[in-house]
């Protein structure tokens, strides 16, 4: 990756992350990063970390995790997350660890059974379904070409001590598939929430939080809005994106309704 195909975008004052055309942030993980909403002291993973954004913000919160292991397949994203981690590191003293892996083999990078948290913003499309983006990053981001929601439930089985929390977020039709791929792994679904731009608006994402070893019971959390119904964000967006601190990212509007 040369130097003229990324930049460095602040993230709040205090931190800066790597990005680039093929690999940035949108909407759905400051949603799945604030909902999953790790405590201070975990022990905590993202698979499929990209640049980073969601351990990020975990950290540019104040939610301090003790480590965060940030696990990339793609080479160039994987470049562009090591650098994340560096320009961070006087804050992160080392408790941001990039992994370059496919998640499908983890077991000696991250001690299995530890983990208190894992998140994932995984493929949205299976395989075959929707037009395939001919630009790799992309197909590998947007449809289950190098991992399955099945394979995202079995990593997070291994790598989750029991009682663990595995939090995803997926397209609002492909929520049978995630609820059978985490009973599947016994991971049992706990807390969902849809997201909506409006109140007359249909669900344009689910978020989902599973418990390793958990009993059935299934919390339905009240729809989050993004929109104020008058073309700003929402009370909550606004929390989310803490834009009393700061402009909401660039991306802020990208739904990723075409992924």
């Amino acid at each position: 990756m040369t130097s003229h195909s990324f930049s460095l975008e602040q993230l709040g004052p205090d931190y800066r992350i790597c990005v680039s055309p093929a690999h940035k942030f949108g909407t759905d993980a400051f949603l799945l990063a604030d909902f999953a909403a790790g405590r201070p002291r975990e022990r905590v993973c993202d698979l499929g970390a990209g640049c980073g954004i969601i351990p990020l913000l975990w950290f540019r919160w104040g939610l301090e995790p003790q480590t965060a292991y940030a696990v990339e397949l793609q080479d160039q994203a994987f470049e562009q997350l090591t650098v994340t981690a560096e320009e961070n590191k006087d804050r992160l003293a080392g408790r941001l660890i990039p992994i370059h892996q496919d998640l499908r083999q983890l077991g000696k990078s991250i001690p299995l059974a530890t983990l208190d948290l894992v998140t994932c913003n995984p493929p949205y499309k299976p395989a075959g379904h929707g037009v395939p983006s001919p630009k790799e990053a992309r197909l590998t981001a947007r449809h289950e070409v190098s991992c399955t929601m099945e394979d995202v439930c079995a990593a997070a089985a291994r790598l989750l001590r029991f009682g663990g929390r595995l939090c995803v977020c997926q397209r609002p039709e492909r929520l049978p598939d995630v609820m059978e791929a985490m009973r599947n792994h016994g991971i049992e679904p706990k807390r969902l929430r849809m997201v909506q731009q409006g109140s007359d608006k249909a669900p344009w994402l689910v978020l989902v939080e599973g418990k390793k070893g958990g009993r059935p019971f299934l919390q339905v959390e009240a729809p989050l809005l993004v929109g104020d119904g008058a073309g700003g964000f929402s009370p909550e967006m606004k929390r989310i994106y803490r834009l009393e601190q700061q402009p909401a990212p660039a991306e802020a509007q990208e739904e990723r309704q075409d992924g």
